[in-house]
């Protein structure tokens, strides 16, 4: 055989290779939606790095029609991703304000004291724990950034930098760190092996604690089009009824629920092991369990029709770019966040649109957008161009940032929020 047949042959297995779902296995046969190419969203550039080579991967996500997980393919290791990492969680000021809801919350209703143990996967800069120590409650973060790891060790939150799974989880029981409340907040759509990560919690949970873990609602995905909440560093979006069946191959059960609106709509849930009868499954849970069954969520028909949706969107952003551009108007970002680089890039809006964007995080001034190339200032700038249009990225926070940001009102200036779909404020 040729050297070029053989090559042939590789790549038609490469092509015809099927993906299997990252929980049960499955074959994976169905797009939820296809945004083409894009790079690593928190990859931010360097001014030396921008004639550089920047890799790209797709963005193509799938769903198990055995299961009804969504998922992309883990192109790049969590390492790859995640061992420096841009995102620092206390930037955001109704985030932490939630935080703190939930800390009064949880020490009430699970009576946690200075004798239980309170233990959070993915701790990321200390901005939950931090209210956790100030109930005199011990704490413990794991964190892999280091560079974020080291941030919340200087505030005082003790942190282990590396990644959560069952061998990370033994070795904290051995060192007598089990714990009456395990939190993972936005951390489960991270985790490309599904399976070690929930067996670790079953491992780390004492016998009678609770895990709860905040997770974006997929349900609440599709219905508001929040396409661009979708990146590498997402491997899986979820409905409460995929999240119970992953619990439940590891002896965890969900027994509560609550519907938040963080991060356009997400899931706080609460697990038990199964052998645990103390805490009975709510009528919330059985509700929204129900309600994802009415509304189709356990047909694949239920999820075919999302890609022309977005394609849509796209569209529409583009019609209001192009128009505003025409009228010689200026248009710039406001934040610098993961989902403003998926949305950028699948929509091809680069600096001929988009002159600046701005952020409140200083890791990222000076920096560049990935692919985009866009630049990052501090928000100062916005005063200094006075722009026709701010373009809020990170919309889930739109009315804290048109509160922050009301300066622009002064030149006339107005909001453009582009998801669902495109809308100006004044």
């Amino acid at each position: 055989m040729s050297k070029h047949s053989e090559t042939s042959n590789s790549i038609e297995k490469q092509l015809s290779k099927t993906p299997k779902c990252q929980f049960c296995g499955s074959g994976l046969k169905h797009t939820l939606v296809d945004l083409g190419m894009s790079p690593l969203c928190e990859s931010f550039l360097t001014s030396e790095q921008l004639n550089q080579m920047e890799a790209f991967y797709p963005l193509h996500v799938r769903v198990c029609e055995n299961c009804f997980l969504a998922q992309l393919e883990a192109y790049v290791s969590p390492e790859h991703i995640f061992t420096e990492y841009a995102y620092f969680s206390s930037y955001a000021d109704t985030w932490l304000k939630q935080c703190k809801e939930y800390t009064d919350q949880v020490v009430e209703q699970f009576h946690l004291n200075e004798n239980s143990q309170v233990i959070e996967i993915a701790s990321n800069d200390g901005y939950l724990l931090q209210y956790f120590v100030e109930k005199n409650i011990p704490v413990l973060g794991v964190e892999p950034a280091t560079n974020i790891a080291k941030v919340a060790i200087a505030k005082g939150i003790p942190t282990l930098n590396e990644f959560f799974g069952q061998e990370c989880a033994r070795k904290l029981v051995q060192q007598g760190k089990q714990a009456d409340l395990i939190a993972a907040n936005n951390v489960l759509a991270h985790v490309p092996d599904l399976n070690d990560f929930v067996a670790g919690i079953k491992i780390l949970l004492k016998p009678q604690g609770v895990a709860t873990g905040e997770i974006q609602h997929l349900v609440k995905l599709m219905a508001s089009n929040q396409f661009d909440t979708i990146y590498h560093e997402h491997f899986c979006y979820h409905t409460f009824t995929t999240l119970e069946k992953i619990f439940a191959a590891h002896g965890l059960t969900l027994f509560d629920v609550e519907e938040l609106p963080t991060h356009g709509g997400s899931l706080r849930i609460y697990a038990r092991h199964a052998e645990d009868l103390s805490k009975p499954i709510s009528d919330r849970a059985v509700k929204l369990k129900e309600h994802e069954r009415s509304d189709g969520f356990a047909s694949i028909e239920r999820y075919t029709n999302f890609d022309e949706q977005v394609r849509e969107t796209k569209r529409k952003l583009l019609d209001f770019l192009i128009k505003a551009k025409r009228e010689g108007k200026t248009v710039v970002g406001y934040g610098a966040p993961g989902k403003g680089n998926t949305l950028l890039n699948y929509c091809g809006i680069r600096t001929d649109f988009l002159d600046y964007t701005v952020d409140r995080n200083p890791y990222k001034h000076g920096k560049f957008l990935p692919g985009t190339h866009i630049p990052i200032y501090s928000p100062s700038k916005i005063q200094e161009t006075k722009p026709d249009y701010v373009m809020i990225l990170p919309w889930n926070f739109k009315d804290e940032i048109i509160e922050q940001m009301s300066v622009i009102r002064d030149w006339g200036g107005q909001f453009v929020v582009p998801i669902p779909e495109i809308q100006i404020y004044s």
